[in-house]
């Protein structure tokens, strides 16, 4: 089987029991935060590495 392609008999039934007090509704949750990343590469590192990788 190749990479993207599915065997149909493996999908079934793909009904799922829940019990919907178990799960958190979105709307009433609220988040709170920051994400901060250091890449510590320029874009031409980044780019320049890149191409080695195509070039490979």
């Amino acid at each position: 089987m190749g990479f993207g392609s599915y065997d149909e008999s493996e999908q079934g039934d793909q009904n799922v029991d829940f019990d919907e007090e178990d799960g958190v509704t979105t709307s009433e949750e609220k988040h709170e935060g920051e994400v901060d990343f250091e890449i510590g590469a320029s874009n031409d590192e980044l780019l320049d590495r890149l191409q080695e990788i195509k070039d490979e």
